[in-house]
């Protein structure tokens, strides 16, 4: 039988649909009802449901079959409508997804018996199976068994398969907490263990419900490092938690699938959601897997032949100020300064004068970070250096312009004398306030890179002659707290090959995992390594930087210490301190830090790189 699961697993990371009991109870059907009795006596209800996730960019769509089994049908008077229920939801499922999309057929557990009834696993066993056989001789391509949670569930679910010597494919999800353990207290290697001698074997592994996106994070990178199968996962929407005093929903879509980010950096082969999550969740997670699967497939953009031959490129040291410093083995502090949502530059240029004064060496010009939108990083780096007289560092996105935009960008930097560039992929459109804009990725960071060094040996992208050579100087971001360490060190060393001539790092509360980054990547002994230092504002600000910021991780010990000071002022001491702290424990092994003005407060950025 083909598996067509197996196939889109390996061909990229797939797109799980949502939630179907929190669409359907907003279409006025409360808890009362058999969900999936809706199935038969409202199928257009159930049909709406999948096309919005079909239409939302979910390419595997569940059939709304959870608990259309025996035991809980027949709590609701439809015992003996189990085949027609199952028919019935796989058929809906399939009209909406057409031939293309892949269909789930979804069984859960078995359910809690009624009162006064005990089943031995063989007969539960036996009310799965009942299940099973229909879905299986359906148009369904593989079988979802979800929200296990118990081992004595999972062996229930494995003798169905058996008993029926299913050839269906199927895989199974299981609910984990927190902690990585089922509800019995049973935990994911010992889970493995059972697939693993089944003689009927999963195709894929899932993780569903139990817990919301942030708590998920654990389990996920636990699972990820011992499954022998690809890894699904699909958190619920979340939890509300108490910020300042206030109970706060973290649970928008942007969250969401932020998390979702994080996940399929670990490895995992499908992501979606399960209580809670909406279309316009799955829509997010849609709109940024698909473009940025783009920039894993670059190898053939840059071609050995040229046109013309490459010319020798400028002295890196004499092209900038910021480069013969940092070549020379100076001490180097470059202070971060968000460009202006307008095009009004003053108070920008101003703060810029601010800290060339305080003895910084360089503004670093951040390019819509988060996704947001602001003005030039070009015109603003540009502006800095003509009016402030300082050097900027100005950030080149991957995101918002094609190859082409790129190039022409590049070479206007070069016209411009802006000549400090930091390359990075940036953040997918959903994550900021523009959330249907296109995510272009022509290119990620080491294509950009690559791009680049060409212009510098007087090439574009095709190989043409461009007259001269640019003079950047090429710096590329690293995340000593990446979740999948080992591509963060396999993607930095790539940079550094590429052509990346410094790396900036994100921001460092903890010094070891930075210092474990830098003992890891031996290239870093002959290229310098500034450190990113954020001055947390107050413990609000540290609460949202651990939460929500991709890339940040802030020890728990930092949030207790930021939250012993009553009064924001006193926190915001406390987040200087912190980052004194830590540029004193890394001075001896960094050439330099950039330190952040959060909020815009470049005060707080001096008081903190002050000797």
């Amino acid at each position: 039988m083909e598996n067509r699961l197996k196939s889109r697993l390996e061909n990229g990371v797939a797109v799980f649909d949502g939630a179907m009991g929190t669409e359907l109870y907003k279409k006025n059907f409360f808890v009362n009802t058999s969900y999936e009795s809706l199935c038969l006596n409202n199928g257009d209800a159930v049909r709406s449901i999948h096309v919005a996730y079909r239409d939302a960019g979910a390419e595997i769509i569940t059939t709304n079959t959870y608990g259309a089994n025996f035991n809980k049908l027949n709590k609701f008077g439809f015992g003996d409508k189990v085949a027609e229920i199952n028919r019935a939801g796989v058929a809906l499922a399939r009209k909406a997804a057409g031939p293309d999309l892949l269909v789930a057929g979804d069984i859960g557990p078995v359910g809690e018996l009624p009162q006064g009834i005990e089943y031995d696993r063989k007969q539960k066993s036996a009310i799965l199976q009942e299940q099973l056989a229909v879905l299986a001789a359906e148009s369904c391509d593989f079988i979802l068994f979800e929200s296990f949670s118990t081992k004595d569930d999972i062996l229930v679910m494995l003798d169905a398969v058996q008993s029926l010597e299913l050839e269906k494919p199927y895989m199974l999800s299981c609910k984990f907490d927190e902690k990585a353990l089922l509800s019995d207290g049973t935990g994911a290697v010992e889970v493995f263990e059972l697939l693993k001698a089944a003689p009927i074997q999963p195709t894929a592994f899932g993780i569903n419900c139990g817990v919301g996106p942030e708590p998920m994070l654990f389990v996920v990178e636990k699972i990820v490092s011992i499954s022998p199968y690809p890894v699904i996962v699909q958190p619920n929407a979340g939890s509300p938690k108490t910020v300042d005093g206030r109970m706060i929903a973290m649970c928008s879509p942007e969250y969401f699938a932020t998390y979702a980010m994080r996940y399929v950096a670990l490895g995992v082969k499908g992501v979606g959601g399960c209580c809670g999550t909406t279309p316009e969740d799955i829509a997010n997670l849609a709109r940024w897997v698909h473009p940025m699967a783009k920039t894993l497939t670059q190898k053939d953009i840059f071609t050995e032949k040229t046109e013309a031959a490459p010319q020798e490129e400028f002295p890196v040291a004499q092209r900038s100020t910021f480069a013969e410093k940092l070549m020379a083995g100076k001490w180097v502090t470059n202070v971060e300064i968000v460009p202006p949502q307008g095009y009004q530059l003053e108070q920008t240029i101003e703060k810029a004068k601010i800290c060339r004064d305080a003895g910084f060496d360089a503004i670093n010009i951040p390019d819509g970070p988060r996704a947001s939108s602001r003005l030039s990083t070009l015109v603003t780096a540009y502006q800095i250096q003509a009016q402030a007289g300082i050097e900027a560092i100005l950030h080149q996105c991957c995101r918002d312009k094609n190859l082409i935009g790129m190039q022409a960008e590049l070479l206007g930097c070069a016209q411009l004398n802006v000549n400090n560039i930091l390359f990075i992929t940036g953040d997918p459109p959903k994550l900021g306030a523009y959330p249907f804009a296109s995510g272009v990725f022509d290119l990620d960071s080491i294509g950009m890179l690559k791009l680049q060094k060409r212009l510098n040996q007087g090439l574009d992208v095709a190989g043409k002659s461009i007259g001269t050579v640019t003079k950047a100087f090429m710096g590329a971001g690293a995340d000593p707290n990446a979740l999948d360490m080992e591509r963060e060190i396999r993607r930095t060393r790539e940079k550094i090959q590429a052509g990346a001539q410094f790396i900036i790092t994100q921001p460092v509360f903890d010094v070891e995992p930075l210092l474990r980054f830098m003992d890891a990547v031996p290239e870093l002994a002959t290229t310098p390594l500034i450190a990113g230092i954020w001055p947390l504002a107050s413990l609000r600000n540290a609460e949202f930087m651990k939460a929500e910021v991709p890339g940040v991780v802030v020890p728990d010990a930092i949030i207790e210490r930021m939250g012993r000071p009553a009064t924001k002022e006193d926190q915001r001491k406390v987040g200087i301190e912190i980052a004194r702290e830590a540029i004193a424990a890394i001075r001896d092994r960094v050439a330099g830090v950039q330190v952040s003005a959060p909020f815009g407060n470049v005060n707080t950025a001096i008081a903190v790189a002050q000797d």
